[in-house]
C-alpha cells in the first residue's frame, strides 16, 4: 500500500480567521485530523464529512494522548495510505512539538509538511495593542516557555534580563512569580512593564498590565489563568495608545 503523508499544521492563536489559507486546505483535504486543545473548534467543520476527528489536545496534568502516542497515531495512519493533519495551536514550531512529530515521521520515511501558523505570542500582544517591536523601544523580541519551576529550566536569566529588549514567556502563568523575581535579580527593573493576555485573538481576550513589581498580584486579582501569554518590555506602554480591540471581559486591574 502507497503511504499517505502527513501535514504538521499551524491553527493560528485561536480566531480561527487567523488559519493561513494553505493550513485550511491541509483541513480540508485530510482523511484523518488529529487536532490539539487549543485550536478553534469552527475550523473543524471544514473538513470532510467522513474524515475522522482524533483529539490529541494535552492541559496540565491531564493529557488525552501522551506525546509518544501520537507519534505512534501518525505512523499508522500515514502507513494505511491516509491523507492526516496534525493540527496545532499557534506555530507547530514554537513549543507545538512539530520538531519531534517530524523527526519520527522522517525515521519511518513518511512524506511530510510542515505548515507554518500564526504564533500566539506575537498575536495575542498585536490583539492587546502591543507591538512586539518597535523602532523606539524594542529591536529583539526573545521567545521563552515559561512553565518549568525555577533551578529546573534551561534560562540564562542574566542575558535575558540584560540583553532582550521584548521578552514573551509562552505557559508561564504558574510561574509568573519565578519569573518575575528572577529578571529583577538579574538587573531588570521592577518598573519594567509586563502585560498578560489571556485566551489572546478570541472573544474572551482579557489583559492585565502592570509591572515586574505588581503584575503577580495583578493577575491574581483578576483570576488570570492558562492559556495566556506573558509580555515584558517598553513596548507593554504602547497599549494606551493603540489598544485597538475591544475585549469583553476588561478586567477592572489595568
Amino acid at each position: 500500500m502507497e503511504k499517505g503523508k502527513v501535514y504538521l499544521v499551524g491553527a493560528g492563536p485561536g480566531n480561527p480567521k487567523l488559519i493561513t489559507l494553505y493550513g485550511m486546505e491541509c483541513i480540508q483535504k485530510a482523511d484523518v485530523i488529529a487536532y490539539d486543545r487549543l485550536i478553534s473548534k469552527e475550523l473543524l467543520q471544514y473538513a470532510k464529512k467522513d474524515a475522522e476527528l482524533i483529539y490529541c489536545g494535552k492541559e496540565p496534568g491531564k493529557h488525552a494522548q501522551i506525546q509518544e502516542q501520537i507519534h505512534q497515531l501518525l505512523v499508522e495512519k500515514a502507513l494505511q495510505g491516509k491523507i492526516v493533519t496534525r493540527l496545532k495551536g499557534g506555530d507547530p514550531c514554537v513549543f507545538g512539538r512539530a520538531g519531534e512529530e517530524a523527526e519520527v515521521l522522517a525515521k519511518h520515511h513518511i512524506p511530510f509538511e510542515i505548515v507554518p501558523g500564526v504564533t500566539a505570542g506575537i498575536a495575542a500582544a498585536a490583539y492587546a495593542g502591543i507591538p512586539v517591536t518597535h523602532r523606539e523601544y524594542a529591536s529583539a523580541v526573545t521567545i521563552v516557555a515559561g512553565h518549568r519551576k525555577k533551578g529546573k529550566e534551561h534560562i540564562n536569566w542574566e542575558a535575558l534580563a540584560k540583553g532582550s529588549d521584548t521578552i514573551v514567556f509562552y505557559m508561564g502563568i504558574s510561574n509568573l512569580d519565578d519569573i518575575c523575581e528572577s529578571l529583577m535579580a538579574y538587573g531588570k527593573s521592577p518598573h519594567t512593564p509586563v502585560a498578560i493576555v489571556e485566551w489572546g485573538t478570541t472573544n474572551e481576550q482579557r489583559t492585565v498590565v502592570g509591572d515586574l513589581a505588581t503584575i503577580v498580584e495583578k493577575a491574581k486579582q483578576a483570576n488570570i489563568s492558562c492559556p495566556a501569554v506573558v509580555i515584558v518590555g517598553q513596548v507593554v506602554k504602547l497599549r494606551e495608545k493603540i489598544n485597538w480591540f475591544v475585549e469583553q471581559f476588561e478586567p477592572a486591574y489595568t
